[in-house]
């Protein structure tokens, strides 16, 4: 997958064991780049993410930038989110997210990524 290097990839598989046999929500939530919405009585929190592995996410983070500006798939989803007036932090999460979601697809398939593109 272009933006997951061969450094980040081995830290993937190596702190996520679990990824390629779970769901694509649990593999978000397990890293830690799920939206947990906050709400309570007439408050509502915007989402946030939080938990998960942390070293895992920090490590994707760069994976994320990198996946942004060089991925063909991923490049304008960021840039549709950016056009949107999203913040980039909030952007680059995403990206994060579908990379999670794309190692998943990849592991649980066991064919390597052909870049098709996800909606």
């Amino acid at each position: 997958i272009k933006g997951i290097g061969p450094k980040s990839g081995l830290v993937l598989l190596a702190s996520v064991p679990e990824l390629g046999r779970i769901d694509n929500k649990a593999a978000a939530a397990l890293i830690g780049v799920a939206p947990f919405v906050h709400k309570s009585g007439t408050m509502a929190a915007p989402a946030r993410i939080h938990g998960g592995r942390a070293a895992v996410r920090h490590i994707l983070y760069m994976a994320a930038i990198a996946a942004s500006r060089h991925n063909p798939v991923l490049r304008p989803f960021y840039e549709r989110l950016i056009a949107k007036g999203k913040p980039a932090k909030l952007a680059l999460i995403a990206v994060l997210r579908r990379l999670v979601v794309f190692a998943n697809a990849v592991l649980k398939s066991g064919q390597p990524w052909k870049g098709a593109a996800i909606a």
